[in-house]
């Protein structure tokens, strides 16, 4: 199965209108294990290091190495903001923008906001995209 189609889906729902407020997007396992691809730019490259601490700290819903060492994504270090439920995390790094992830049973949606956008966009986006792979068993 190819999971670059979600990448999207999740641009398409964050950027209705036409809009690029959502520039990048990516799906990764809790298993640290990468789903989505660079998928012709849209796609995030995230390195098997930086998935599988992400992962990690989503999955045991222990947020302490985000909080040190920042959300690292594509080589970028994003400045952790908060924890939501211990499904969301939020963080962003000034003139690079924001990143969104959330948590399904199995997967993380990890959703880019361009810098200067709204957020709050990405975040709706990826929390449809988590819900739905959810109700899909993931």
């Amino acid at each position: 199965m190819s999971w670059d189609g979600y990448v999207d889906s999740i641009l398409g729902s964050a950027n209705v209108g036409g809009g690029t407020n959502t520039d990048k997007a990516a799906i990764i396992g809790q298993d640290g294990s990468i789903w989505t691809s660079a998928y012709g730019g849209k796609g995030m490259s995230i390195g098997a290091t930086e998935a599988a601490t992400l992962a990690a700290a989503i999955k045991s819903k222990d947020f302490t190495p985000l909080q040190a060492g920042g959300i690292m994504l594509e080589g970028t270090k994003y400045q952790f903001l908060r924890e939501e439920d211990g499904k969301v995390v939020q963080g962003k790094k000034k003139e690079h923008g924001a990143v969104t992830c959330v948590a399904s049973k199995s997967a993380i949606v990890i959703a880019h906001t361009a810098e200067g956008q709204q957020a709050g966009l990405s975040t709706k986006a990826a929390a449809s995209i988590a819900e739905y792979l959810e109700s899909l068993g993931y």
